[in-house]
């Protein structure tokens, strides 16, 4: 299947106008492609459904469709973003270039008991890194070039509600009979399936790595739904407010109290609230999540009002969000270690027994697994290339009309804050967040450097002739 979705591409990009097919390319290989699975080639990232899907997406665009893509942003700051995103990759190996050896500590020279090994960093993990960070960025590119207009806006929430009323259907079935359709298409279980267990029923799983990353999708589903809803006319209106409370239901059943919360509160938002107003709160939820882990760090954030708030409603729940912020300690402490550039892969970010080398962190939010592995820079980095579209939007939109503002973009900054929002506990960063963000900072971007219609340079740029007569300018306006 991994090996099969660029074909699949190829075909999406002969058969459909590019924005689809851009979208469709990622966004059908996160839902269908089989997850976990990879290939592990020598001198360059492992390969998995994500890298493959975004990949295929970007060589179909330039050499199917014949469209040039856009990878340097106009505004300078999203610029240094960039920048720094890249080039951290550089001092993070340069810092790790020592191995971690464990043995047991007891054992008597000059016999030693090594039971654990991790390599240091050099250059060949230098080379495969930095191409993995590009592949990542990719659907920010193709986003930032395609989807950026007002067209490619409505093709995003729109690919987002159809996908999730199509995906319900195997979610649906997999709350009765169980999370069983990835053994059943590909052979194998993805996870721990006792994870699955919830309230006396089952959590479904589908395609993706985990049942929280389902749960979230339908989040931007239902979000999508009731955009459409809102946007809407007569039947079209009445057809997209069904599918609202739909998603509502389907959303419930995926037994997620965090995407509940999320859904809950947000389709309100979507439903009734002004574009200025959701870009304003798409804001605000951006700078919660950039600024979390520093509110961590000075001990801001009350942990245990939290955990005991979580208990009032679900001790289960309680105990699992306890457990995520005592991993997440552990974590910070060894991320203090090498705060600015991190511990670089190989898990040399995790904390491990110092004898046995065994694990004893499981790291569940992307913050912390971005802040271990590069440190403050290349957290910064990663978190200002997805707030800084939102940032930018809020301040280029305060000079446009609302008349002249597309219904389609506050949207997505709202489905990309509760993104970011849901990485301080999961890892949930997808191609497809990439994606939303790359669209916000392309509209933004429109906003701020408006351009000439393509079709007006080209038919008076040049002096336009009809025959052997040039027209002349005051017949260019009947024209």
């Amino acid at each position: 299947m991994l090996m099969t979705w660029p074909l699949v591409c190829v075909a999406l990009f002969r058969r459909m106008p590019v924005e689809r097919a851009i979208i469709w390319s990622i966004l059908g290989g996160y839902l269908i492609l089989p997850p976990v699975a990879e290939f592990d080639l020598p001198l360059i990232p492992s390969m998995n459904k994500d890298s493959i899907a975004a990949v295929s997406a970007t060589v179909g665009c330039i050499f199917i469709a014949r469209k040039r893509v856009s990878f340097w942003p106009k505004s300078w700051s999203m610029q240094v973003l960039l920048a720094v995103f890249m080039l951290v990759v550089i001092p993070t190996v340069l810092t790790n270039r020592e191995p971690m050896i464990f043995e047991v500590l007891a054992s008597s020279q000059p016999i030693r008991f090594i039971t654990g090994y991790l390599p240091g960093m050099g250059l060949r993990d230098l080379l495969s890194v930095t191409i993995n960070q590009v592949i990542v960025l990719l659907p920010f590119f193709l986003a930032m070039t395609y989807l950026s207009s007002e067209n490619g806006l409505r093709e995003i929430i729109l690919a987002l509600a159809v996908a999730g009323l199509v995906y319900s259907v195997p979610a649906l079935i997999e709350t009765i009979i169980s999370p069983l359709i990835n053994i059943y298409v590909y052979g194998f279980f993805q996870h721990d399936f006792r994870q699955m267990i919830r309230e006396g029923g089952f959590r479904p799983i589908v395609f993706l790595p985990h049942g929280l990353w389902l749960a979230f999708f339908f989040v931007t589903a239902l979000l999508s739904v009731a955009a459409l809803a809102r946007v809407s006319r007569d039947k079209a209106r009445l057809y997209w407010g069904g599918a609202t409370l739909y998603m509502l239901l389907v959303l419930n059943a995926c037994k997620s109290l965090a995407s509940l919360s999320y859904g809950l509160v947000l389709t309100p938002v979507m439903l009734f609230v002004g574009a200025r107003t959701k870009i304003m709160l798409a804001l605000v939820l951006a700078s919660i999540a950039i600024t979390y882990p520093m509110l961590r760090n000075f001990g801001v954030v009350p942990l245990d009002a939290i955990v005991a708030q979580a208990e009032e409603i679900n001790p289960a729940r309680a105990q699992s969000l306890g457990y995520r912020f005592d991993n997440e300690e552990q974590m910070l402490d060894r991320a203090h270690e090498k705060p600015w550039f991190g511990w670089g892969g190989w898990g040399r970010n995790l904390v491990r027994h110092p004898e046995t080398a065994e694990i004893l962190t499981v790291p569940d939010g992307s913050w912390i697994i971005v802040f271990g592995t590069f440190g403050w820079v290349g957290y910064l980095a990663q978190m200002g290339l997805l707030a800084g579209p939102i940032l930018l939007l809020f301040s280029y939109s305060r000079r446009t009309p609302v008349s002249e503002f597309s219904p389609y973009v506050a949207p997505i900054t709202i489905i990309l804050a509760a993104t970011m929002m849901d990485m301080l506990l999961n890892a949930t960063l997808t191609p497809f967040t990439w994606l939303c963000a790359g669209a916000v900072l392309g509209y933004a971007e429109r906003l701020r450097f408006p351009t000439k219609a393509p079709e007006e340079k080209l038919l008076f740029g040049e002096g336009p002739v009809i025959g052997r007569s040039v027209i002349p300018p005051e017949k260019r306006s009947l024209l």
